[in-house]
């Protein structure tokens, strides 16, 4: 297929095939690097835009959740397609926008269009959509043996909110758009303020795969609005059937407040807050102990520390080795220069995290990067230092910083760590480092963790997360407001959808996934039975 794309940024709410420039507030996004604001002014959308998109999404879910699944697999590549076909338009933009180096946007669009193929080829396979036939038997008794089918069903249109920190693969082509849309089920992107040009650009993209597979228009719609009324409105509008969240706990939990106080609430899949605590045994920090401490501070500066997987949080075990560390991750966090943070709201944040940090008499501050004014919102690395003691009895010390910025607790007996497991809030990783010497105590240890975290490493570093069909992106709150999902891998798929059983409905009237003869060729459990042929 030949990709003409569409390059134009007008500055537009796409509502399904509309361009419409609102009405509401005006705003623009910021060169983080320079502090200079970028063409062109973007307007909140008004109630009625959003009226409008969630209107559209109703009607497009009535056809759009019944494509058949090669149709909707193929729309999931045209997406793919039209984002690579924007090429430098689309990669100067994110750049200016968020000063994330060229490099890391090239890197970023690749994952974001391998989660959408991802997605296309979950779509073909057919297992997402767990057929299960239990056969009738009348004969038995005392009660004849009904008939019995089961599948999924999309939830309805969905709503999704555009993260800060990565504008292309957790933004508005990203996994939350690319699991909802193998589902079944047309979106509503609420775009971020901080990157509006790129979220246009790619919800043009997005728009071009919709018209080329001539689904509804109303399969999808992009909405601005810097406010919280846009992201209330949609939560609240009774077509809107679930929600994709990756932010703040402030704001997660403000949208689970909406979405449950409306007459009929709606599940909302929040990704909020984590520190990803990391901890260090005595057998690896004796073998390991200045290479392990350079490799924390290189994982915590990843991305300027804006990740939501950044090691906010390392316990070291006391031991041979443990000063080495220490002494290794300060030259490290010294060495490492001021760096453009994503946004001056992430930038105001961070600088009040670490002022919230430097003023606990429970931390002392262990190093500082270098400073470079000539960045108009800049990260400084720090690097705090706590006991095991001060760390239980201040709960403020598992605050996020969400910057380059990170706490080592310095803990005396490994006895200590069960406790400060039981401690911790619920998080997306928790990671242990460990020789085979330290078996027997992280053992145990990884018996904890895996009721803590949604993702538990073993000597290595939170930061990096390989998409694929076995990862889990997720955990328990405040983590996520829903510890049973993921937000990134094929299972992502699964949060948009839900079961329906049909019970002695006749064979000219089963959905095609459920008839005897298995049309599709997919995988089915049958009587108990996997399989994929009668």
């Amino acid at each position: 297929m030949t990709i003409t794309p569409t390059v134009e940024i007008t500055g537009a709410n796409l509502i399904g095939g509309d361009d419409v420039i609102a009405t509401g507030a005006a705003f623009q996004a910021t060169d983080p690097t320079q502090g200079a604001t970028l063409e062109p002014v973007y307007h909140q959308a008004t109630a009625a835009d959003v009226d409008r998109a969630a209107a559209l999404a109703w009607e497009a879910f009535a056809t759009y959740r019944h494509t058949d699944l090669d149709r909707r697999a193929a729309f999931l590549d045209s997406i793919a397609e039209e984002i690579e076909a924007l090429g430098s338009v689309l990669t100067e933009r994110v750049h200016a926008e968020t000063g994330i180096p060229i490099g890391r946007v090239q890197g970023e669009t690749a994952r974001t269009t391998g989660q959408l193929r991802m997605f296309a080829d979950v779509v073909r396979e057919g297992g997402w959509i767990r057929a299960r036939l239990d056969t009738a038997d009348p004969g038995r008794t005392p009660v004849p043996k009904p008939d019995l089918r089961q599948r999924e069903v999309p939830l309805g249109p969905v709503a999704v909110f555009a993260a800060s920190n990565f504008p292309l693969a957790f933004s508005v082509a990203g996994g939350d758009t690319a699991s909802a849309l193998a589902a079944g089920a047309p979106v509503i992107v609420k775009a971020h303020p901080a990157h509006p040009g790129t979220s246009e650009l790619v919800g043009r993209a997005v728009r071009n795969a919709v018209r080329t597979h001539g689904l509804p228009e109303g399969t999808f719609s992009l909405i601005h609005g810097p406010g919280n009324e846009v992201g209330t409105a949609l939560v609240t509008d009774p077509r809107v059937r679930a929600v994709g969240f990756t932010g703040s706990r402030q704001g997660g939990l403000a949208l689970l407040s909406a979405a449950a106080a409306r007459p009929v609430p709606i599940p909302v899949y929040a990704e909020m807050s984590s520190i990803n605590p990391v901890f260090v045994l005595p057998g690896s920090l004796a073998e390991h102990g200045s290479e392990l401490g350079v490799a924390y501070i290189a994982s915590m500066n990843t991305g300027v520390g804006q990740l939501c997987t950044s090691p906010g949080l390392l316990f070291l075990v006391d031991g041979p080795g443990a000063d080495d560390f220490i002494r290794a991750a300060t030259d490290a966090v010294t060495a490492t220069a001021a760096a453009t943070m994503l946004s001056p709201g992430l930038a105001a944040s961070f600088a009040k995290g670490v002022d919230r940090r430097t003023d606990d008499t429970n931390v002392t501050i262990a190093a500082r990067g270098s400073d470079d004014d000539s960045l108009a919102y800049r990260g400084i690395a720090q690097l705090f230092v706590t006991t095991a003691d001060r760390f239980l009895d201040d709960q403020g010390l598992q605050d996020e910083m969400f910057g380059p910025a990170s706490v080592i607790v310095r803990v005396d007996d490994a006895a200590l760590l069960s406790r400060i497991v039981d401690h911790l809030e619920g998080q997306l990783t928790a990671t242990v480092h460990a020789a085979p010497s330290d078996y027997p105590v992280a053992r145990p240890l990884v018996d904890k963790l895996e009721l803590l975290a949604g993702r538990v490493l073993f000597n290595g570093w939170p930061t990096g997360v390989e998409v694929g069909h076995a990862v889990i992106h997720g955990g328990p709150f405040p983590a996520t407001s829903a510890p049973a999902t993921t937000s990134v891998g094929s299972r992502a798929i699964e949060r948009f959808l839900r079961p329906v059983a049909y019970q002695n409905v006749p064979e000219e009237l089963l959905p095609v996934e459920l008839r005897t003869d298995n049309p599709l060729g997919i995988w089915r459990r049958v009587d108990g039975s996997l399989r994929r042929t009668d």
